[in-house]
């Protein structure tokens, strides 16, 4: 019996694109993932820059239904966000946002948010 695949297919241009962004972060998003890879948050498993539809998320914990974002000013009061975010919670993720500033500034603050959702039942 064949397995199912492992990922939903998307556009070639948006896994192109995701490819592109895990190349060339933001140093926000190259901080997180130097918290969040190889398992280094818990046991967590995270991927980053991972196409859905038609998004990229910055990171996803499959296992734990978790995305989070790493926002600049751009994100604040975004529509575009809203939707997205409303898709992504109708497929049953959670999603948790973190300013580029408090990443880069208080890095353990936002790991023990991030572990506190992943252990909240």
């Amino acid at each position: 019996m064949p397995q199912a695949p492992h990922h939903r297919p998307t556009a070639k241009r948006i896994r192109n694109f995701a490819k592109k962004m895990r190349r060339e972060p933001t140093d926000a998003e190259a901080a997180m993932w130097r918290l969040l890879r190889d398992r280094r948050l818990a046991v967590f498993k995270f991927r980053r820059q991972v196409p859905f539809q038609s998004f990229i998320l910055d990171f996803v914990g499959f296992e734990k239904r978790i995305v989070i974002e790493i926002d600049g000013g751009q994100h604040a009061s975004s529509e575009r966000d809203a939707r997205r975010d409303a898709v992504l919670m109708a497929e049953g993720f959670q999603i948790v946002r973190y300013w580029n500033n408090d990443v880069l500034q208080q890095p353990a603050a936002v790991l023990e948010d991030i572990l506190a959702k992943l252990v909240e039942p």
